[in-house]
This record gives structure tokens, sequence and C-alpha cells, in this order.
């Protein structure tokens, strides 16, 4: 097998591999770019009480925050991936999340007060949630599964975009065309970057 047939094979299975990546991408930025519409259809996000309980926890200066919010989930006997911080009135946010639903865990250390509200499943939310995920800060094997696999795509697009570059450049009388639509993208790209 030559190089150049090489490499269109690569192209061609990688496309094929990273299509329901770029499918996922590509639908879920959908609600990111019409957040205005999803508002007006579906309203503010709805919160139900799980629970609203007395709660008091010592909290040391140099904790952080994902330490508070591991303690705060701890004792609310709630797991997952989460997300914590802390609110400028002093009030503690732990967010806990999946694709489906989230639950929302607000400690108010001045009221010694424990809310913990659920949110219901909504499309929108469902593929922000998609788009959004990522890292490896949560203490899961499942969740760094995750992110290998988005760090591998992101790699296999790098690759996809190398290998459709190298095509064009192998086909001569195509060659301004494609420099017309890089440079195009290119142009498109830096007056948004520098513009907006």
């Amino acid at each position: 097998m030559s190089f150049p047939i090489l490499i269109r094979r690569i192209h061609l299975y990688l496309g094929l591999f990273l299509l329901p990546w770029f499918f996922l991408y590509g639908v879920s930025s959908i609600p990111f770019s019409h957040n205005t519409f999803f508002q007006q259809r579906y309203g503010a996000a709805e919160w139900s009480v799980r629970f609203d309980r007395a709660y008091e926890l010592d909290i040391a200066p140099e904790a952080s925050p994902r330490q508070v919010g591991e303690r705060i989930l701890q004792d609310a006997g709630l797991t997952g991936a989460f997300g914590a911080n802390r609110a400028g009135d002093g009030r503690w946010n732990v967010y806990r999340h999946d694709f489906w639903s989230a639950t929302r865990v607000t400690y108010f250390p001045d009221r010694k007060r424990l809310l913990a509200e659920d949110r219901g499943f909504r499309w929108d939310h469902f593929l922000t949630g998609w788009h959004a995920r990522g890292g490896f800060d949560q203490d899961s094997v499942l969740e760094d599964a995750w992110g290998v696999a988005v760090d591998l795509v992101q790699i296999g697009i790098l690759l996809w975009i190398a290998t459709g570059v190298y095509m064009w450049w192998q086909i001569r009388q195509l060659r301004g065309w494609g420099a017309l639509a890089l440079g195009g993208g290119v142009l498109s790209f830096a007056v948004f970057l520098l513009a907006l």
C-alpha cells in the first residue's frame, strides 16, 4: 500500500470513527447558540426540594472547595461527579450531575441549613452536559475513561485534519479551490476572534 493510499484510508476510517463524536459536539452546540429559544420554550430550570434540614459543618480554613463539596455530598448521602464553590455570601454550592439529571446542594453556614434540590430532565441540559463534560477531576474510573476518550477524539480530529490537508495538496488542480476554502475559514475565524 502506497503512502497516499494509506493517508486516504486513515482519513476515511478516522472520519467514520469520529462521526458520532462530530454529531455529539455539533448537536450539543445548538443549546449554547440558541439559549434564548430554549429558555422561552422550557422556561427556567425547575428544581424540586429533596430535603431541607439542619446541618453544621466545621470547615478548616485551608480546605479546598472540592474537599468541602465531597464532605457535604457524603453527609447528604449522595455520590457521583460534582463541582463545588463558595459564593460571595458565604454559602457553599455543590452541583452533582450526570447526563440525565442534576442535584444542587447548598450549605448555609450562617443558618446551619443544608438544602438539596433535584432538577428534572431537559433536552437542552442533556445536550450541554454532553458537550461540556470532560477532565480528570472526578474520583471515578469511568469519569477518567470519558476524559481519555475525549483526549483520543481530539487527537483523532487533529490527525483527520492533517490527512485532509495532505490529500488536498496532492491534487494539483484543486489547490486553488482548496486554498480559497482554507483561507475563507481562517479569515472568518480571525475576524470573529478579533472582533468579539
